[in-house]
C-alpha cells in the first residue's frame, strides 16, 4: 500500500517515527513534510496529504499535529477525503470498515508513539466492508460533498 504521511511542527517527531514504522510493515511511504520542528501551519500539510490521495499518488494517509483536531478539520475540507481523529484502536479500524476512512489523524501531544503505532497498524490492516448499509451511508456523505461544493 502507498501511504502518504504529513505533520505540522507539533507532530514532526511522531511523523518521523511512524514513517519508519509504516515502512517496517512493508508499505511504501510518501513523506510530504514538514521536515523539522520549526513552526508551520497544519492546513498546508493536511492539504498535501489529501492531495496525494485524491490525485492517486497514495492509497491512505496519516496526519499528525498537536491535538489532531486542526489537521482533521482541514483534511476533511478536501472532497474525497474522510479523515478521522483516532486515539483508540477500535475507531482506527472501524473508521475504515464502516466509513471508508482514508486518512488517520493523530494528536502527537495527546498520545505516545507506542499507541500511535497500534493505531496505524489497525488503520492500515482494515478494509471497507462494502456492506449495503455502509455503502448507503458513504453515498450520503459523498452527496453532502457534492451539494455543498456547488455553492
Amino acid at each position: 500500500m502507498r501511504v502518504v504521511i504529513g505533520s505540522d511542527h507539533a507532530g514532526f517527531q511522531l511523523k518521523q517515527e511512524l514513517a519508519d514504522f509504516v515502512r517496517g510493515l512493508g508499505h511504501e511511504v510518501l513523506d510530504v513534510g514538514t521536515n523539522s520542528g520549526e513552526s508551520v501551519d497544519y492546513p498546508d500539510f493536511a492539504e498535501a496529504v489529501s492531495a496525494a490521495i485524491v490525485e492517486g499518488n497514495a492509497d491512505r494517509g496519516i496526519l499528525s499535529c498537536g491535538s489532531g483536531v486542526g489537521a482533521s478539520v482541514a483534511a476533511n475540507k478536501v472532497p474525497g477525503i474522510r479523515a478521522g481523529l483516532c486515539h483508540d484502536t477500535y475507531s482506527a479500524h472501524q473508521g475504515v470498515e464502516h466509513d471508508d476512512m482514508n486518512v488517520l489523524v493523530l494528536g502527537a501531544r495527546v498520545i505516545g508513539s507506542a499507541l500511535s503505532c497500534e493505531l496505524v497498524s489497525a488503520f492500515l490492516s482494515a478494509s471497507f466492508s462494502g456492506e449495503e448499509r455502509h455503502r448507503r451511508r458513504l453515498n450520503k456523505v459523498k452527496a453532502l460533498e457534492r451539494k455543498y461544493a456547488r455553492q
